[in-house]
């Protein structure tokens, strides 16, 4: 079964298309090291919570646009050296590629799959 890993961040609305270009270069790393799959995807419907919710989550501000995104992986074995691969490829590195975004309010995590229907 594959492996995901998930990640839920706010980002200034104002840097869609800086987070754009910056994803999709990502993915290209990502995907040469082992990743299946990358999808980034905007928020569009994604309500303040009264207890918990993605905004909450990331501390959103009112100028910024939660995401979702995850990267497929064939297994957790291909994620673990493909993602150590990919954080030193010098294409991801702060100098070449900024975040344009808080990464200490990044919410990540790697999950086994358990269900593909």
């Amino acid at each position: 079964m594959n492996y995901v890993d998930g990640f839920v961040l706010a980002v200034p609305t104002a840097d869609r298309e800086t987070y754009r270009r910056h994803a999709q270069a990502a993915a290209a790393v990502f995907k040469e090291n082992g990743a299946l799959a990358v999808v980034e995807c905007w928020g569009d419907d994604v309500p303040e919570g009264k207890l918990t919710s993605f905004p909450m989550a990331v501390q959103r501000k009112d100028d910024e646009t939660v995401v979702f995104s995850w990267i497929t992986w064939p297994s957790r074995a291909v994620r673990d050296e493909g993602m150590k691969r990919a954080m030193e490829d010098p294409r991801l590195q702060p100098e070449t590629n900024p975040m344009p975004f808080d990464g200490k309010r990044l919410i990540y995590g790697g999950f086994e799959v358990i269900v593909d229907a």
